[in-house]
């Protein structure tokens, strides 16, 4: 009766969204990220159009313990466990609600023992003293159907469906924010490990410095304060070291906890740039197909199937409705007669209700189901804006990125080019004290924004990865999901390492 009744069902029928029609993320042609010509010799990156993301996309970086590095987090961390139970939990309340398709029988068996008072019967009973006492015994079967006449109880069904999709999309979600977290904080970790060393030669050189310095004023070429002016410089280079090296642990702490381990029990992994190689070939979905990687904008189409599918239960609810029960059994004094002849009862009933007045319940919340898909459909279209937004912005990034390396590199070569010169100069007496300092400030700020413009490549690499959705496996068919994404399985439409093959 149910399927009978399917294609009555009232309430709209969802059907998915159409894709964009859109032919690119960024106005106009999409250009590569060139860092330009001439030294220093700079790799850039380029752009295929067309082709898909790796499901194991951060195996592009070439970098083997953040491989390791990802595969623990996925295994064990807290928030993927708990997004898998939630599937589970939404998938049993569509199982529970599909059980209100078929009839419900209840078995009742009750034992009374009953005192009853006989005071003045009418007429006398004068075998019967003031009270009587006596047992009974009930037995009884209730069947209740409720026929879904107007589909209401199909359209709960297809609304907690949807839920359950939309847990899986969550489930998807959290895969992909905890591994983009786990290499952003890998790259993270690495970017401190530079400026920790960028900052350690810059001391070495001050260190040497001030030898040069203090010998100088041994012999009468440098005075008291040309040194004490290093000593400075000197002290304000070294109280750049705990800030950093601070950030650098709780970085550590960061990417054990994603592991899912205590800070105690710290990741094993170090990272640093020089390990973390940069993707040179970045595959490109074509825009149609965005919305199909998205695990957000796949999250709101579901709920936006959810709330269409709550329109229609509560039309459902506006209606007459029908429901069927028999009640079946028998009664005796004592459970020895409970099933004789003569002991049993049966009730046949169908009931139709409908609401005449209910002060307009049903039909406000009739508005407020169709104003929630309303609302649904709008977040719909500024997820798929912000979809499309986050592409453009790291594609945007990177191509800037490429020019900053550049120049981050040509400003430490010639800062350093300069350093090396006023240090043979200051060897030679040629230069005054300020010149040093003026030189030493310029390398080491150049040579900490060469380390940071370098993790800020690696970590848009990896921001736009995240950003065209990388790659759930969906056609994974081995139990465990985790086998196609981080195990021994070959993980399907692997088409992106390092150099794009």
């Amino acid at each position: 009766m149910s399927l009978a009744v399917a294609g009555c069902a009232v309430g709209p029928n969802f059907s998915p969204a159409p894709a964009p029609d859109v032919t690119g993320y960024v106005k106009g042609r999409l250009a590569s990220a060139d860092p330009g010509k001439g030294a220093p010799n700079i790799p850039g990156q380029r752009f295929l159009s067309g082709e898909d993301v790796s499901t194991r996309w951060w195996a592009a970086f070439k970098s083997r313990p953040l491989n390791e590095l990802v595969k623990e987090s996925v295994n064990h961390n807290p928030n993927l466990q708990a997004a898998e139970a939630a599937i589970k939990v939404a998938r049993y309340n569509a199982l529970a609600q599909r059980g209100l398709f078929l009839p419900q029988v209840t078995g009742n068996s009750t034992t009374q023992q009953l005192l009853i008072a006989n005071p003045q019967q009418i007429p006398a009973v004068p075998l019967l003293g003031p009270q009587y006492e006596f047992s009974l015994v009930t037995n009884q079967l209730t069947v209740s159907f409720v026929p879904d006449i107007w589909g209401g109880n199909l359209r709960a069904v297809e609304s907690l469906d949807a839920t359950t999709e939309q847990q899986l999309f969550q489930l998807e979600a959290a895969y992909l924010t905890l591994t983009s977290n786990v290499v952003t904080a890998a790259i993270q970790e690495a970017s401190l490990r530079g400026q920790i060393a960028a900052t350690e030669r810059i001391i070495a050189i001050e260190k040497h410095l001030l030898d040069i310095l203090k010998r100088q004023q041994n012999f009468g070429q440098a005075s008291q304060a040309d040194v004490l002016a290093q000593d400075a410089a000197l002290a304000q280079a070294e109280e750049l070291l705990p800030p950093l090296e601070k950030q650098l642990a709780q970085q550590r702490d960061l990417l054990t906890s994603l592991a899912g381990q205590y800070a105690a029990d710290e990741i094993r992994q170090k990272f640093d740039l020089a390990h973390l190689k940069l993707p040179t070939n970045l595959p490109i979905s074509v825009p149609g197909k965005l919305v199909d990687h998205r695990p957000d904008v796949r999250a709101a189409e579901a709920n936006m199937h959810s709330a269409a599918a709550q329109v229609g239960v509560a039309i459902a609810a506006r209606l007459p409705n029908i429901t069927l029960s028999a009640n079946g059994g028998s009664a005796a004094f004592n459970w020895p007669q409970a099933f004789a002849p003569g002991t049993g009862f049966f009730t046949l009933g169908a009931a139709a209700t409908a609401p005449i007045f209910d002060g307009l319940t049903l039909y406000h919340k009739q508005k407020a189901a169709e104003a929630a898909l309303e609302q649904a459909e709008a977040q719909y279209r500024a997820t798929v804006i912000t979809a499309f937004q986050n592409v453009a912005d790291a594609l945007r990034a990177l191509q800037a990125d490429a020019k900053a390396i550049r120049a981050a590199r040509r400003a430490e070569d010639a800062a350093k080019a300069s350093l090396d010169i006023v240090q043979k100069q200051l060897e030679e007496g040629q230069v005054n004290q300020l010149s040093v300092l003026n030189g030493q400030q310029t390398y080491l700020n150049a040579a900490v924004i060469r380390v940071q413009a370098e993790a800020n490549r690696l970590s848009d690499t990896a921001a736009l990865f995240m950003a065209l959705g990388g790659n759930w496996p969906s056609n994974c068919t081995v139990p465990d999901w985790r086998q196609c994404t981080v195990g021994d399985v070959p993980a399907p439409n692997v088409v992106a390492d390092a150099e794009g093959k």
